[in-house]
């Protein structure tokens, strides 16, 4: 089905004036900055009341100065209407490469299943469009509502198949609480925000019990939810988020930067003192996203980091023909040694969220310069289509 969308759009483009498409949210601005740096037209697809920092803050402007990334957006009443007839003939007509973000993925989830926003998108992607539901896993926050529906969309492709078939340790998985013999993240479906999860800690049966009831009687939780929890040790150790980009075209594998997350409302549990932890207690963690940091890590720690990723290609070439295909992020704790060990907690298989790993060095070790990932992502995209080989990295 990938090479029909992909031929059928391709015979009515103009090659010659392609246009990097993606959601306006998550890193928008990344797609249409690396279209730009590359000579590529770039729109973005808003929702009514978030165009402002796409048509007014980034937009380009040439008078006095050249300035801004972004050529033009598309407002809809709400990002799931994308998959219309009328907005996806709109598209096509403009010559789009899709990008696809997590916001893409997070707000047409909470309104059609992945097997139909696989056959409404009539434009090509760039990265293989059946992979993105393997990002999910069960406990997902946007699956809860139908666990049946949710593993028969998935399949057996889901991100710890991939991880098991790739031989990379993650996270112990318990199958119920009373099995918790070591301090567990518990990570449920939140009760009133689809889209988010509820995070609990625990190191005992009484302790997941405690906490999980705590949380029900504050509302971010019910018992639906927990029932499709996921119950994973936790790993002691910094994150690091892995930043790769496979290449169909030179059939090699890159890093193109590493990051560690802010999340909300944890940077603030970290920051406090001893002495007043007494007093938040209480307080539900939130490991909402408010933003990322560019770390680097030794270079020790970059041949089992690359090892890892290749694995990761192999696997999914298997479970998922052709695999991964542009960028997709293995986010991982080293855990403490000797030897240090990588242990992969979650799986990207899109555009990551931050745009600052370009200011780690991997980049500009392996280009020259420092190349940031929506540039990367236009750099394949010219390269294919100078090259007659678009079919080899859209579906």
């Amino acid at each position: 089905m990938s090479t029909e969308y992909v031929a059928r759009a391709l015979a009515g483009y103009d090659r010659s004036a392609l246009t990097l498409c993606s959601i306006g949210s998550h890193s928008a601005l990344e797609v249409a900055y690396g279209a730009h740096a590359q000579g590529l037209r770039n729109l973005i697809v808003t929702a009514r009341g978030r165009d402002l920092t796409y048509a007014r803050y980034f937009a380009v402007r040439d008078e006095v100065v050249p300035r801004g990334c972004v050529d033009a957006i598309v407002e809809l009443e709400s990002f799931a209407d994308i998959v219309n007839d009328d907005v996806q003939r709109k598209l096509l007509v403009q010559n789009v490469v899709f990008v696809p973000n997590r916001s893409f993925e997070v707000y047409l989830r909470q309104k059609y299943e992945y097997d139909e926003i696989e056959r409404r998108m009539l434009v090509p992607f760039f990265g293989n469009r059946h992979l993105l539901k393997a990002e999910e896993r069960s406990g997902s926050p946007l699956d809860a509502a139908c666990p049946e529906r949710s593993r028969s969309a998935r399949g057996d492709a889901d991100q710890y198949a991939l991880l098991k078939r790739a031989g990379i340790r993650h996270p112990m998985q318990f199958d119920s609480a009373d099995a918790i013999d070591r301090l567990v993240m518990v990570k449920a479906p939140h009760a009133r925000i689809a889209f988010e999860r509820a995070f609990f800690l625990a190191s005992s049966p009484q302790e997941y019990q405690a906490a999980s009831r705590r949380l029900i009687a504050d509302g971010a939780l019910n018992a639906q939810g927990l029932a499709s929890a996921r119950i994973e040790e936790y790993a002691l150790g910094p994150s690091v988020n892995f930043n790769f980009f496979y290449s169909p075209l030179l059939d090699e594998l890159e890093l193109c930067g590493t990051d560690t997350r802010r999340q909300t409302n944890l940077e603030g549990f970290r920051n406090l003192p001893p002495a007043a932890l007494d007093a938040v207690r209480n307080i539900p963690m939130r490991l909402e996203e408010a933003g990322h940091i560019a770390t680097t890590v030794l270079e020790s720690m970059l041949e089992p980091a690359f090892a890892m990723g290749e694995r990761f290609v192999a696997a999914a070439r298997q479970l998922q023909p052709p695999g991964v295909i542009g960028p997709f992020a293995l986010q991982c704790v080293i855990a403490a040694g000797p030897p240090k060990e990588l242990i992969c907690y979650d799986v990207s298989l899109r555009i990551p969220g931050s745009p600052g790993t370009r200011y780690t060095p991997y980049s500009a070790y392996r280009w020259g310069r420092d190349v940031s990932v929506g540039e990367r992502i236009a750099m394949e995209v010219v390269m294919a289509r100078d090259t007659d080989r678009l079919e080899d990295v859209l579906t």
